[in-house]
């Protein structure tokens, strides 16, 4: 057929252009000097590609007005093939098939629509989809890709199904239409199956009518001499062919650039890879207002397909947080947002929530103009899937058990329970990272992986159907089963940290693991076995509920008679652990530390001995047993001496003076815990950290009580500013609170309100947070006691009754008789002092072992001002001297100046000054600091009005 266009068609094949009007032809875009008898030929035979054309039609036509033989023909013939190459490559091109005629057999590209020499190819309107009309959250990716296009030429944008890519890839293929001169072609993959096409369907893009089986030398010979931008969309299922090609095309076009999108990156040379992330989510936080949650693209784009279908959509703040969640839950891909959006017209933002555990939310469906894989998430997830090979599916299922990130020993662990090998996991894992089936987890410590919750959801249902859930649910359990056992092993004894604290990420992963042990499927044993490996790891977590559940579980599941006595003393500590600071002191707490004393005696294990003393002096300071506790510490000597380890040393040293406090041995108390002051917290100690709470800190609050009970105020609220400061930095719930608690008083004592306010706020809000009842009605009390300070009598007594309503339940009886004292106080101040009398007194009998108690002093002292409050000033006296003296043998000069002032103040009104300012004089000379604090301020003026 004749060509009707003005414009000169090229034929393309090899290396080579052939402009037949304008008798020209050129190899690798320049021209070649050929004959014009030997270019006729080639015309003639490149018009007829393919055919045998006869020797005779071909001499008619070259030579019409000339009679020669064939011997002008073979030289004509020869010379043609000289200028295509040397003699193998020319010979390819035209080929002599004798007895007939010449064949032109070299593979050739036509542009389907004339192209002038100059001008750019007319290419097809839909080459290029149209972008879309907003792209959230993708900018700065697009302005990146751009800069690497200009710089590398070959960029592929990585990413798993859903994420975007295509999206991306339209949006910089539009942006880079006026640089590359309208020479930008997309050229989808996604529908190709059949790798062999995968030139000429480049070709076919790009306008060339492809008439031969191998169309890339005649696409390479048409893109070596243009600036031309081809994106390559939804590669990762050719690969293995295309990978080779487009390296090819690079490296032999130096024009042509390449943008490709796939879920894995070629690794050809020369490729640059963009990995493109999900949308940034909301942060699980408080307090996000609207504003706050739609700053972040996930939320935009949700937000933006809701009110694309409902138009009238407007988010109020009850809605926010779930769309927040939402997104989170879908790790930001953008397409499983957009049909999570378009599930809002039926359920609701709230119904959309809760239905993304369901299965079925797989098979939620999209637009109906999008390509199949991209209807539902299962689609997509299956598009992946469908293309692994079997050790990568195998592998992929198996990670679906994991919840959250996980280490590749992990990943070993749960392949190994599929039968591969450790080499062929490692890279079955290598290649599912690759292509973006997994990703990898930001951890401080070590790489982590994790699974989208999307395709673990996909994988999950693959795991059952492959009858595969059970055996790799028990291979998970197992595995961190023998982690935690581990850990517990190399963290008893001394450490600089808490041993289990560095695994807390593991906590989703164990959580699992117990509840499929527990299930009807699991394992009882493996579960208890389990929950004794996992017993110290929730304490040190301060997850007492938890702790509490699955030791309660696994103690009810076994039988005690068979249990390994290991495996039965760390879940009968755990169990006085969590039960004593959840539920209270009760004697079930008691049981525990005892048979699990019992136990670590039996098994000779030092260590743990230690441990539950310590445990159990905790106990019996909460339940007011202050000579147990000091003789739990003088038993922990005992075992110190044994381990002859100088930090078991110092937490002795440390539980004895924590006791000597509360005895009111104030001078014993302070001289063992000031090495709790000077002790550098990041040298090794016991790691007696699993109790949940921190030794150390103990010592602290019980050394800043005792500094201002032996007269030393400002040393005292220094003290107790540290301990706060030094809890903090601990992330322990327990042992903030137990901090908060303590030094409150100090703040209390020297009459500081406004700092004692901010902590008794902070201590109530923080033990409603961490579920610590007990410490929360301590938090109350203690208002209660301020509201007094400050003369609120009626709000104070009601908030201190609470207080102890809830403690006695709980048999929290370190702080009864002091709210006790309090709540006397109230009720004196509130003319009520018959029941302020048998309320001091009640608590005054609570006290054993001859009121050795460190607030006996000051019950004392209060007694007496209600005594002398009812008229009873000789009973007062006596009452206060009876303090003054206690006082005097606790070495409690804080007590001491309290008993002195309301005893001047009796012989003041009796006319007895002089007696007053014996009495009290000496005392306020012996403080060498605090003077500006509440006691001394009220003694100096006391002191005035007897002068």
């Amino acid at each position: 057929m004749s060509d009707t266009n003005d414009q000169d068609s090229a034929i393309f094949f090899g290396p080579f252009r052939l402009f037949a009007k304008s008798r020209l032809l050129e190899k690798d875009g320049a021209p070649l000097h050929l004959g014009g008898r030997a270019l006729d030929i080639l015309i003639f035979l490149a018009e007829r590609a393919g055919e045998v054309v006869d020797k005779r039609e071909l001499i008619k036509r070259v030579w019409s007005d000339v009679n020669v033989d064939e011997g002008s023909l073979r030289f004509h013939i020869t010379t043609l093939r000289k200028a295509l190459g040397d003699a193998g490559e020319g010979s390819r091109y035209v080929v002599n098939v004798p007895g007939r005629g010449y064949c032109f057999t070299a593979p050739l590209l036509r542009p389907a629509v004339a192209e002038s020499r100059t001008g750019t190819p007319v290419t097809s309107p839909h080459a290029l989809p149209s972008p879309l009309a907003r792209m959230i959250g993708r900018d700065d990716a697009v302005e990146k890709i751009c800069a690497e296009l200009a710089l590398h030429r070959f960029v592929t944008i990585v990413g798993p199904g859903g994420i975007g890519k295509t999206s991306v890839a339209v949006a910089v293929a539009h942006r880079e239409r006026e640089t590359f001169e309208g020479q930008v072609c997309f050229v989808d993959f996604g529908a190709l199956t059949d790798a062999r096409l995968i030139p000429g369907t480049i070709a076919a893009t790009l306008g060339l009518t492809v008439n031969s089986d191998n169309p890339t030398p005649g696409l390479l010979s048409f893109l070596r001499s243009r600036r031309t931008l081809l994106v390559f969309d939804s590669c990762e299922h050719i690969l293995d062919d295309l990978a080779p090609l487009a390296e090819r095309l690079i490296q032999e076009a130096s024009e042509l650039h390449v943008l490709a999108t796939s879920r894995e990156s070629f690794r050809s040379e020369g490729e640059r890879v963009h990995r493109l992330f999900p949308l940034d989510c909301p942060p699980e936080r408080d307090g996000l207002g609207i504003a706050d949650i739609l700053a972040y693209p996930a939320s935009q784009l949700f937000v933006e397909r809701i009110t694309e279908s409902l138009g009238d959509f407007e988010l109020s703040e009850q809605d926010a947080p779930l769309v927040a969640e939402i997104c989170r839950r879908l790790d930001g891909i953008a397409l499983a947002i957009e049909l999570a959006a378009g599930r809002v017209n039926a359920y609701g933002i709230a119904g959309t929530a809760s239905q993304l555990d369901s299965r079925f939310s797989l098979l939620w469906r999209g637009r109906r103009t999008a390509i199949p894989r991209h209807q539902t998430l299962s689609a997509a997830l299956a598009w992946s899937y469908d293309l692994l090979p079997a050790a990568e599916s195998a592998t992929l299922r198996g990670f679906s058990v994991f919840v959250g990130p996980f280490t590749l020993e992990a990943a070993l662990a749960v392949a190994s329970s599929q039968g591969i090998g450790e080499s062929e996991a490692v890279e079955a894992i290598s290649n599912l990272l690759s292509k973006s089936l997994i990703a990898t987890s930001p951890a401080e410590r070590r790489l982590r992986y994790r699974l989208l919750d999307t395709t673990r959801t996909f994988a999950g249902d693959k795991l059952v159907e492959n009858g595969e859930a059970d055996r790799v649910a028990r291979a998970h359990a197992e595995y961190f089963r023998d982690l935690l056992r581990d850990i517990a092993l190399k963290s008893s004894g001394l450490q600089s940290a808490g041993g289990f604290l560095p695994y807390a990420d593991h906590l989703p992963n164990v959580r699992a693991a117990l509840t499929w042990s527990f299930s009807d499927s699991g394992d009882r044993t493996l579960g208890v076995e389990l929950a004794a490996s996992a017993a110290q790891f929730f304490l040190e977590l301060t997850l007492l509920t938890e702790c509490l559940r699955w030791t309660q579980q696994a103690l009810a599941a076994s039988d005690t008679g068979t249990l390994d006595r290991r495996q039965e003393m760390t879940l009968q500590a755990a169990l006085g652990v969590s039960v004593m600071f959840t539920q209270g002191n009760t004697e079930e707490v008691r049981a525990a530390f005892t048979r699990s004393l019992q136990l670590a005696r039996e098994l000779e294990d030092l260590h743990w001995q230690l441990w539950l003393l310590r445990g159990l002096h905790i106990y019996l300071t909460r339940v007011g047993d202050f000579h147990g506790a000091l003789g739990t510490g003088v038993d922990g000597e005992s075992v110190a001496r044994k381990l002859n380890d100088p930090a078991a040393a110092l937490n002795v040293e440390w539980m004895l003076g924590v006791a000597h406090h509360l005895i009111g041995n104030q001078d014993k108390a302070v001289r063992f815990c000031e090495s709790a002051m000077l002790h550098n917290p990041g040298s090794q100690r016991l790691n007696i950290g699993h109790l949940g709470y921190d030794d150390r800190i103990v010592a602290l609050v019980a050394l800043a009580r005792g500094l201002w009970l032996i007269g030393r105020p400002d040393r005292a609220i220094e003290a107790a500013r540290y301990t706060v400061r030094e809890a903090e930095l601990l992330e322990q719930p327990l042992t903030l609170g137990i901090s908060l608690i303590w030094t409150i008083y100090v703040f209390l004592w020297v009459g500081d309100w406004a700092n004692a306010e901010i902590l008794i706020e902070r201590l109530i809000d923080h033990s409603a947070r961490h579920f610590l009842g007990p410490y929360h009605a301590v938090g109350i009390g203690q208002k209660g006691e301020l509201m007094l300070r400050r003369g609120d009598l009626a709000a104070g007594i009601e908030h201190l009754r609470r207080s102890q309503a809830t403690l006695y339940a709980t048999r929290h009886r370190i702080m009864t008789t002091v709210f006790a004292t309090a709540l006397a106080e109230g009720l004196a101040a509130h003319d009520q002092t018959g029941e302020a009398l048998r309320t001091i007194n009640e608590a005054i009998a609570q006290i054993p072992d001859h009121g050795e108690s460190f607030d006996m002093p000051e019950m004392l002292r209060v007694k007496g001002d209600i005594l002398a409050r009812s008229g009873n000033p000789a009973e007062a006296e006596t009452c206060l001297r009876k303090a003054i003296d206690l006082s005097r043998r606790q070495c409690a000069l804080g007590w001491e100046l309290r008993g002195a002032i309301s005893l001047s103040r009796i012989w003041h009104r009796a006319g007895k000054a002089r007696d007053a300012r014996d009495l009290l004089a000496p005392l306020v000379a012996r403080y060498q600091e605090g003077l500006a604090t509440r006691d001394l301020v009220t003694a100096t003026g006391l002191l005035g009005a007897l002068n």
